[in-house]
């Protein structure tokens, strides 16, 4: 009895770890990628500072001091990181514009990685017409010149953080759609999906339901260093004055108001400038380990 029950609780834990091969293995390739956990150490970091910080640091970061000695003070107890040429806070809206440039970041890159799926999974699954038509429209797009467009596009719509947001979608989705694209056409050929459409399944029922799912392990990456790229779009687009604007902070608009101090309060450039800086470099490190953990066929 003793040994049908050591059988037993061998063959439940064998299942186990069936079910959670594949997770378990990303994740173990996941925490042995140096790169990666030095990622993901930097974006716990910036997270803690965005969104713990303001719980601590109780301050209004459009407050005002009114006297010409509150303006462009350097750090004291009063102000870590000390004020701004109109005596805001400089610590607290390091906090919020974090959060507006982390919000444009994410919003973004997710929603121009499902424009690209949607273009990716058409062009893929139908072929013919349709993809030639999307494929040369994403080609076309890829072609142009992005950062004076950019500015362009952002100009006409207006200002704001929404309106930076679908600036940053229209130039942001090409190569999510190439890449689901060519995962479709080679899974397409398999035979769960002959399998579907022999039991009558329709097309939208089979790229959303059997071919998506594939996709996602490299949308997920995709999307992870997407989102420091549209953190730098957006630091640049507000740098020039056509993203977030006043009173409203985000690290790229800080930049831009501090530039004429350059040399006199030097600060006003650096804090904004590295938390950028570790925010990107933390999503590529971390991008660039997730891809890696996922492809089986590299050694970690």
């Amino acid at each position: 009895m003793a040994e049908n029950a050591i059988d037993a609780g061998k063959k439940k834990n064998q299942k186990t770890a069936e079910d959670f091969t594949y997770i378990g293995m990303v994740l173990h390739r996941l925490t042995r990628h140096k790169l990666a956990m030095a990622g993901a150490f930097m974006l716990i970091a910036i997270f803690l500072f965005v969104f713990v910080g303001p719980l601590i640091w109780r301050i209004d970061p459009n407050l005002q001091i009114e006297s010409l000695e509150g303006l462009l003070n350097p750090a004291s107890a009063a102000h870590p990181l000390g004020t701004d040429d109109y005596g805001r806070d400089v610590l607290a809206r390091m906090f919020f514009g974090g959060r507006i440039s982390l919000f444009i970041g994410f919003v973004s890159a997710i929603t121009a990685a499902l424009v690209g799926t949607l273009v990716g999974l058409v062009a893929g699954y139908y072929g013919g017409w349709a993809d030639n038509i999307l494929m040369r429209f994403t080609d076309a797009m890829l072609s142009i010149p992005t950062f004076p467009l950019l500015i362009a596009l952002a100009s006409i719509l207006g200002k704001g953080i929404w309106q930076l947001i679908m600036v940053i979608v229209v130039f942001g989705w090409m190569v999510d759609a190439r890449l689901v694209r060519g995962m479709v056409l080679s899974l397409k050929e398999q035979e769960y999906v002959e399998a579907a459409r022999a039991i009558g399944a329709s097309a939208n029922r089979i790229m959303w339901k059997h071919l998506f799912p594939n996709t996602l392990a490299v949308l997920i990456v995709s999307t992870t260093i997407g989102i420091g790229g549209s953190i730098i779009y957006e630091a640049s687009i507000s740098f020039l004055g056509f993203g977030v604007q006043a009173p409203f902070a985000s690290w790229g608009n800080m930049l831009q108001n501090a530039q004429q101090y350059i040399w006199t309060a030097p600060s006003l450039i650096i804090y904004p400038g590295l938390a950028i800086f570790m925010t990107v470099l933390g999503f590529n490190f971390f991008g660039d380990g997730l891809r890696d953990a996922i492809d089986p066929k590299l050694k970690l």
